[in-house]
């Protein structure tokens, strides 16, 4: 019989569900489908979320040795970035982690996954925001940055060799990057997923956790 499958989703508030009923978040619904999927083969799914509302990649690190290195999983996917490329008053005109640190914490996130067990490491993008309106004192809007963020979590990806999830290519692609489409998707906060969001991140990540499930299954055999 096949041990237990370890799946570990880490990341910030869109891994978590602010402002969402709990059992309607994409997570938790990911985590119901993978246990459905693989209960007819005798697999026991077990899913981890030590995700935390306003972590940047700096912060994520520092816990990353409990909340996932110890629990031994086989399958790491990591969503950061959000919080990363917001400003704060008082950072004074830099984002809260630099794109150059974020891209190497990013990088470090990976291998310590992998150096503890982790079979199938993927990164993901986000989705767009609807946050376009230049900001006080600052060369670039919300979202320009989301996008710069999402470019270096490509490279990221590429450069060691980790699995890709592009939301933000899926939703652009989904909405033919119709505004009024992308804003069905968020909060009134122009940031968070909606209940709409959630559905599409469901929608995109199961078959996609499913499939880094079967990787770590067929590794083993």
């Amino acid at each position: 019989m096949v041990r237990a499958i370890r799946v570990c989703f880490f990341g910030d508030s869109i891994c978590v569900g602010q402002d969402v009923t709990l059992h309607k978040t994409w997570v938790v619904r990911t985590s119901r489908a993978l246990s459905e999927h693989f209960a007819p083969r005798g697999i026991e799914i077990v899913v981890s979320n030590p995700s935390v509302n306003g972590n940047t990649t700096r912060q994520a690190l520092e816990r990353m040795a409990f909340d996932v290195q110890s629990r031994a999983v086989d399958v790491l996917i990591i969503q950061f970035g959000l919080n990363d490329l917001n400003y704060w008053d008082t950072d004074r005109g830099v984002p809260r982690v630099t794109r150059e640190a974020f891209a190497a914490n990013l990088a470090e996130m990976a291998a310590r996954g992998r150096a503890n067990g982790a079979r199938d490491v993927s990164i993901s993008t986000n989705h767009p925001t609807t946050r376009k309106d230049a900001r006080a004192g600052l060369p670039t809007s919300y979202q320009a940055d989301n996008e710069l963020y999402n470019v270096a979590i490509r490279d990221v990806a590429s450069a060691t060799g980790a699995g890709l999830n592009d939301v933000e290519a899926h939703v652009f692609d989904l909405t033919e990057r119709d505004a009024g489409a992308i804003a069905k998707l968020v909060l009134a906060d122009g940031l968070h997923l909606s209940e709409a969001g959630h559905d599409l991140y469901a929608d995109f990540m199961t078959p996609r956790a499913i499939a880094a499930v079967n990787r770590v299954l067929a590794s083993v055999r």
